[in-house]
């Protein structure tokens, strides 16, 4: 039997969210048999943070979901944090009778009263393709009493040294482990101490090899790490990348000591991780991030339901301005869900103006070419109404990219929320590239072809349908614009 979701206010058109109740950390991606999976924290009983269980989805084509029952729930050992999934393709666990299959690795979380908490590495096992676990009866597999925090592994086969490789998180570094057959794990090396940003404790890492400008002989390591929120700093909770090399025990990090990349330069893409075990012949790595902050993730507006994922996205690493830089674009899949509304090419602001004024939207997709001209600040206004707007913007002085959510809706159920969110992005051409995707609840912008990335938060009202075009303090050149709208994912629920 299959139910459709109902699209509640603020429930996205076409990001994944839960059926009901609270979500956040995507855990345990993979693909296998033409499927990809999609795990993720979930709470069943509630739309704030509670006992951890491992939601459901699974897609094959990263855009319409199929939602599963709970895969994993809390057991003698604790509650079921973060972790990750993979294809034991030679059956290394001897799970599967020398067939392959999918073994998940996660965090048991627990806290017993008038100790300390326990975070252990565990496993469980699917005979049938992911719709069904079984928990490994030797867990916990791995443990080590040194850190409290000791959690999200991420695992991946490491072909050159023939051995599956664990970075997991151990509060302000990562550890990594090796393994013959995901049971037994031998400690290897400790990255972190000193290096990158310290400003919260350390989640949900991820490493993996790219190839540099698409050469195959010129590949780095990336390495993601989380910083969780601290009341100290306003922004919240980030993500944090490396870049270097690795030879299946030991990162060695390129940069300074004190240099910090982040993923992304808005407030709301958190703990993301790559999928697993996509096929050679695809070859991209593809990412997704839980849309939200520890910051006021648990107060956010919306009724019965909390939390939507990113879009997914495709990771490469190019070279611009001299320096390898993480390059991020949407999946490619998205653009077999457009519908074209607009589309115009080299035409006057004023005309521009007076088109837009006629459209009125709630989720669709902008892709446009500026020319910085004279103008002091110039970009879109989305989710706008007489007293509502997202502006999307650029200020040429300072060559900076931003959003600003001040007057995006609904902002006063956290401090910290309302605010100008930016990151430096120099004209190339005089021209600046942007791709923004607009739905009932957020904005992600993809600046320089996937050079400049904000994702943020937005809580419009509903009768908040406009779009603009606005140069202040001069003029600019509109060389190009096109908006989209995108078909609603269907949101099935498999019961």
């Amino acid at each position: 039997m299959v139910t459709i979701i109902n699209k509640e206010k603020y429930r996205p058109h076409y990001h994944f969210s839960p059926k009901d109740n609270w979500m956040n950390d995507p855990n345990g991606m993979v693909f296998f048999n033409g499927e990809y999976h999609l795990f993720y924290q979930y709470h069943p009983y509630g739309t704030t943070w509670g006992p951890m269980h491992w939601g459901h989805a699974v897609s094959t084509d990263l855009v319409e979901w199929e939602h599963y029952p709970i895969a994993l729930a809390p057991d003698e050992h604790g509650v079921i944090f973060s972790g990750s999934a993979v294809v034991d393709w030679k059956d290394s666990s001897g799970f599967f009778v020398g067939k392959p299959g999918l073994v998940a690795i996660f965090t048991h979380h627990c806290h017993p009263a008038g100790s300390r908490a326990h975070q252990r590495q565990s496993l469980a096992y699917s005979l049938d393709s992911g719709r069904s676990w079984i928990k490994y009866e030797g867990n916990p597999v791995l443990e080590n009493e040194r850190f409290v925090d000791f959690r999200d592994p991420k695992v991946f086969w490491h072909k050159p040294t023939e051995q599956w490789v664990m970075i997991l998180a151990s509060g302000q570094t990562v550890c990594i482990y090796n393994s013959p057959n995901l049971k037994d794990w031998t400690f290897a090396s400790e990255f972190g101490e000193g290096i990158g940003s310290h400003d919260g404790v350390w989640e949900c890492p991820d490493l993996f090899p790219l190839s540099v400008d698409g050469d195959p002989s010129k590949t780095k390591w990336v390495m993601f790490v989380s910083i969780g929120s601290s009341p100290e700093f306003s922004e919240g909770s980030r993500t944090q990348y490396f870049l270097g090399d690795f030879d299946g025990k030991t990162f060695v990090n390129d940069g300074e000591a004190d240099t910090v990349r982040w993923l992304d330069h808005g407030r709301d893409n958190y703990a993301g991780v790559s999928w697993s075990d996509i096929q050679e012949e695809d070859g991209r790595r593809i990412y997704i991030g839980w849309m939200s902050n520890w910051k006021y993730a648990n107060q956010t507006p919306t009724e019965g339901w909390r939390s939507a994922m990113t879009l997914p996205r495709e990771l490469s690493l190019e070279s611009r301005n001299g320096e390898i830089t993480l390059i991020q674009r949407p999946v490619r899949e998205l653009e077999k869900q457009r519908v074209p509304v607009f589309s115009i090419k080299e035409i006057s602001m004023e005309e521009a103006r007076a088109r837009l004024s006629e459209l009125r939207l709630n989720s669709y997709e902008i892709v446009a070419e500026l020319e910085t001209g004279t103008a002091e600040a110039f970009g879109f206004k989305v989710r706008a109404s007489a007293d509502q707007e997202t502006v999307i913007g650029y200020l040429s002085q300072s060559s900076e990219l931003f959003v600003d959510r001040t007057r995006s809706g609904q902002t006063d159920f956290h401090e910290d929320f309302a605010g100008r969110h930016g990151v430096k992005l120099e004209p190339v051409n005089g021209r600046i590239q942007l791709r923004a995707y607009v739905d009932c609840s957020s904005v992600e912008v993809f600046a320089g072809d996937g050079q400049a990335v904000i994702t943020d938060l937005i809580f419009p009202e509903p009768d908040a349908k406009g779009v603009e075009v606005y140069a202040a303090g001069g003029s600019i050149n509109l060389h190009s614009l096109e908006i989209y709208t995108l078909r609603p994912i269907k949101g099935e629920v498999a019961v």
